[in-house]
């Protein structure tokens, strides 16, 4: 099949508005837009501003009254919850409308926010659903984020309620969500009126009146009682979600994501780009604490009339390597998107793919990648075992959707181990120096997209259109920064080749340096400290702490190693898989006192390097060297 791509990005390059609006005929308006973008409001314009919906109604309810009502909606399987269950449009539709009737109940109304910090478990979906069904604007937050990282964000959010669960299930382990939560609210200044918890069996947790009720007695008197909270008619401009995501500062910054243009992005996306039918399974083997949850798990496959999959377990160790091919031959999935830190895990322990070798995977047309830079060597292996297209794709929480990826919808582009193809349309995307001049193919630069962005991506940040400006727009006047590095080559393909900032990307997870730092200098006999990305086999990246201490310390180096670790694993939480500190004398610098990271990073990862001119002394590169070494790292 020849592809499409040039004639459809060609008519998007042409006319934008025209492109947009078209696509934008896919989605059930309650008033259609007249404009489809106003170039004056915003930071930067914003996307069907005259227009109204409910996203809510989009993904659930115009299915439930439409032809598929029987057809499964949602398919949560848990191998380490031992569970699964299906639920058809007409049964999630009668879930949400039930569970948003209890938000109601509680005072929920449009505008007012409600942090979801749940497992992978189907009322998790039905939580974020709920909401949009009533205009309030949700806040997922993953469940492994300890509890200073969640209230640092119920204090940004200011939410009215929050829904939780007793407990997540990781393998050999049950993990206690509401002593996390009780102290997140104890730290933060804002206290959420409510909060509605549900019991799982493997945890009871502890309820406290007033604020804690039970989500399964509230949600049985909603039905019992027949309440049914209807759709909310909503400005496509009106906020649906905040998405926290790492800033550079420490501080998190909530991306805004608003209801029209999301939906309008989205909808496009998995007929275009992921080639996926409605009716047909879709996997986004991901967790809706991440965007990729939001969008590919939540969103997008059920605009789309798509069957999606809520899956708690793990690419290996539930029970084994072949998980991911159990899951395939059981829910006849025809696309899976998941991160290539799982094929590198499923490759680890599974070279041979003996395990996929027992199940029937013949439906699985493609396999998506993205969230982390997709090295050659796993999808020529992940092509080699399963014979399908392995895509790489990428883009960011951000953007919500595909920056650059190889439209499987339009027929593929040729495929380039390395390179994730080409801009979707929408993004016009840029490699450009400092001063924001392009620079010639082959020469790395840094990635930027020209104003405006398309639908679906961030408006703003949560209540914060300067540092919305600041963080994205400064830099590159007329462009948006995407604050990673690459290059394109001399047929167009683009390269990722890595961030520009602070942030390192562990397991596809985007995670601050600076905040890893704030806490290793919170332990009372550190002094100085530096954090960095270390290359890792299997997760893409790892961070590596150095701490040098205070003076007069004198206790054994390696006891206040662990410490440090332990610290990060308790005030973080185990997302950021920090396991190494490393104790040394002093830490590279420059005359200006900047710490050379960048240097200490070419060092742990056996890269090239040399003493940049601007540093103070020399010699404390071959300290740190040799502190790795002895380190065995």
């Amino acid at each position: 099949m020849s592809s499409r791509y040039q004639d459809v990005y060609g008519a998007w390059r042409a006319d934008p508005a025209a492109f947009w609006a078209q696509a934008a005929k896919e989605i059930d308006w309650i008033k259609p837009p007249t404009e489809i973008f106003d170039a004056q409001a915003g930071v930067y314009g914003r996307w069907f501003p005259d227009a109204t919906c409910n996203t809510c109604w989009n993904a659930v309810d115009r299915h439930a009254e439409g032809a598929r009502a029987d057809q499964p909606a949602l398919i949560y399987d848990s191998p380490v919850a031992d569970a699964k269950r299906v639920y058809t449009y007409a049964q999630l539709r009668d879930e949400v409308a039930a569970l948003a009737a209890v938000l109601q109940e509680f005072g929920v109304v449009k505008g007012d926010r409600v942090i979801v910090y749940m497992p992978m478990i189907a009322e998790a979906v039905m939580a974020m659903l709920a909401c949009a069904r009533i205009g309030a604007i949700h806040s997922v937050v993953f469940g492994g984020f300890a509890a200073k990282e969640l209230a640092t964000r119920i204090d940004d959010a200011t939410p009215k309620l929050i829904l939780t669960a007793s407990c997540g299930i990781e393998p050999g382990r049950i993990v206690k969500y509401k002593p996390l939560l009780d102290a997140a609210i104890d730290l933060s200044s804002a206290k959420p009126q409510t909060v509605l918890l549900l019991q799982r069996p493997q945890e009871t947790a502890h309820m406290a009146a007033p604020r804690d009720h039970d989500w399964a007695d509230c949600v049985a008197r909603a039905k019992q009682q027949g309440r049914k909270a209807d759709c909310v008619e909503l400005a496509a401009t009106d906020p649906l979600y905040i998405l926290y995501t790492s800033g550079t500062t420490g501080v998190p910054k909530g991306v805004v994501r608003d209801n029209g243009g999301h939906m309008v992005a989205l909808k496009w996306t998995m007929k275009n780009l992921y080639g996926v039918e409605p009716g047909e399974a879709f996997w986004a083997a991901s967790d809706v604490g991440w965007v990729v949850g939001h969008s590919y798990i939540v969103y997008a496959p059920l605009l789309h009339g798509a069957t999606t999959i809520v899956y708690e377990g793990k690419p290996i160790g539930t029970p084994d390597a072949g998980a991911f091919w159990r899951m395939v031959e059981e829910y006849k999935i025809a696309a899976l998107f998941t991160a290539p830190t799982a094929f590198r895990a499923i490759r680890k322990e599974d070279p041979e793919a003996r395990h996929l070798a027992r199940y029937d995977t013949s439906s699985l047309r493609t396999l998506f990648l993205a969230g982390e830079r997709a090295d050659p060597d796993t999808v020529a292996w992940a092509e080699q075992i399963l014979g399908v297209p392995v895509v790489d794709h990428w883009w960011q929480t951000e953007t919500g959707w595909c920056i650059v990826g190889n439209p499987v919808g339009l027929g593929m582009l040729d495929v380039k181990h390395g390179s994730p193809t080409a801009p979707m349309p929408g993004y016009d995307v840029q490699i450009v120096d400092e001063a924001a001049n392009p620079v010639p193919d082959g020469k790395m630069g840094s990635i930027v997209i020209k104003l405006p962005l398309p639908p679906g991506c961030l408006p703003t940040l949560w209540r914060n259109d300067e540092r919305m400006a600041d963080s994205y727009l400064a830099e590159f006047p007329g462009y948006y920064k995407t604050a990673d590095a690459g290059y394109r080559d001399h047929d167009g393909y683009l390269y990722i080749m890595g961030r520009t900032d602070d942030i390192i990307n562990v397991a596809g997870h985007r995670l601050s340096t600076g905040g890893m730092e704030e806490v290793l200098a919170s332990h009372p006999n550190v002094a100085e400290c530096a954090v960095i990305g270390m290359k890792d086999s299997l997760k893409g990246e790892a961070p590596l702490g150095f701490v040098v201490l205070k003076s007069g310390v004198d206790r054994d180096p390696a006891a206040i190693e662990k410490e440090i670790v332990a610290l990060v694993r308790d005030k973080i939480g185990p997302v950021a898989a920090f396991k190494t500190a490393v104790v040394v004398d002093r830490l590279p610098k420059t005359r200006s006192g900047k710490i050379l990271r960048g240097t200490m990073k070419k060092i742990a990862d056996h890269d090239d390097w040399t003493a940049p001119a601007t540093i103070d002394d020399p010699m404390i590169l071959d300290e740190i060297g040799r502190a790795l070494e002895k380190k065995g790292v």
